[in-house]
């Protein structure tokens, strides 16, 4: 018999912007409603558009129709060993983390309450954020300079990420240069402001220690996956052999992942949401930071829906050493959003309605599906 949380039906589909926008920067949405007409959003990793995992989850739609919405720890390990041959890490794991969003929206309106309410509680109802500013592999000292002045003075963020996006086919391209420009930041910002690196994967091991021991000088507070991530053993040896907190994780997908990571020796790991499992994998997440001592800081580029899940669960989380990320901040989604996260004061409120606690126009979406 159908119950109001029982699933009527499942969308997976790319949205566009903006006009003639490449898939890179499309959004891969789902869409679950149920029988009494409620709706829950997520969103998949925007990679390529995030039509691999928007195409796991058409495959396996049809499957979930009168199944209950609230049984959502069971269908994303029903589903996860039903396609584990395809990695499972990647498309799989984004389009559980899609629908699982989705399943705890519908869950948080079911109950009318917010969704960090049914994962226990909320430490705290704002959440500090730092600025997240890439593409400066391809930018001169002086670019990078402005680049990063720009959002420091428009966003008042509670610390800055100066991210790198370069060529990672090239190791070492160019370390003294990109020392250079760690130290013209922070000349910018100044001795006592929280700054992070982020080498997007770009260093050997020799030269991941030779930038983190400038790094260190710098005063700068982490630095951001150094070697390739997919060198679980050369990111613990660059962990173990600097004195500056090393992160990694981004690209990591399953928990039994994370913990290869944390045991090789990296202390502050950075799963994202809708990379890896949703709200309920990134909660399994925590559990083992929790029992491992280690930092848990997630990944997150995404300015709506991935956002407001995101923080959800950092709100439940006791130890939160470091602020939320904040990248590349548009305004081009908002029309499809009547209440979008906005920065403020260097910081982001919990959203506090029911489920994600946003309000989305999904004529403005359909509008937009391409």
């Amino acid at each position: 018999m159908a119950t109001a949380t029982t699933i009527k039906s499942i969308e997976a589909f790319q949205v566009s912007w903006e006009p003639n926008e490449p898939p890179g920067r499309r959004s891969a949405i789902v869409r679950v409603t149920t029988t009494d007409g409620i709706v829950g959003h997520g969103e998949a990793s925007p990679m390529m558009g995030g039509e691999h995992s928007l195409g796991v989850v058409r495959d396996f739609a049809s499957s979930l129709v009168g199944v209950d919405a609230l049984d959502h720890a069971v269908l994303y390990d029903k589903l996860l060993h039903k396609y584990v041959k395809l990695g499972p890490e990647g498309a799989v794991t984004g389009a559980l983390a899609a629908l699982d969003i989705a399943l705890w929206d519908i869950k948080g309106k079911y109950f009318d309450q917010p969704i960090f309410k049914l994962l226990g509680g909320g430490w705290r109802t704002e959440i500090p954020f730092y600025a997240s500013i890439g593409g400066n592999a391809g930018r001169t000292v002086d670019e990078t300079v402005k680049a990063v002045e720009a959002r420091w003075k428009s966003e008042t963020p509670a610390a800055i990420k100066v991210r790198w996006d370069g060529d990672r086919t090239r190791q070492d391209y160019d370390v003294p240069g990109d020392i250079a420009k760690a130290k013209a930041v922070r000349k910018l910002v100044g001795d006592d402001f929280p700054l992070a690196f982020d080498a997007n994967n770009q260093y050997s091991v020799g030269g991941a220690i030779r930038v983190g021991r400038a790094l260190e000088e710098l005063g700068y507070l982490w630095f951001e996956e150094p070697v390739q991530h997919y060198n679980v053993r050369a990111m613990g040896e660059v962990a173990q052999r600097l004195d500056i907190t090393v992160s990694a994780a981004e690209q990591t997908y399953t928990t039994q992942a994370l913990i290869d990571i944390i045991n090789a020796g990296v202390r502050m790991v950075q799963p994202d949401i809708i990379k890896m499992g949703g709200i309920t994998g990134l909660m399994q997440c925590a559990a083992v930071c929790y029992a491992h001592g280690v930092e848990l800081v997630p990944h997150q580029t995404q300015p709506t829906i991935a956002h407001a899940a995101n923080l959800h669960v950092l709100a439940t989380i006791m130890h939160l050493t470091k602020p939320a990320e904040f990248a590349d901040p548009s305004t081009r989604m908002h029309g499809a959003f009547a209440n979008p996260p906005k920065p403020s004061n260097g910081k982001f409120e919990v959203p506090s309605g029911p489920g994600l606690g946003l309000v989305i126009h999904d004529a403005e979406l359909d509008k937009r599906r391409s």
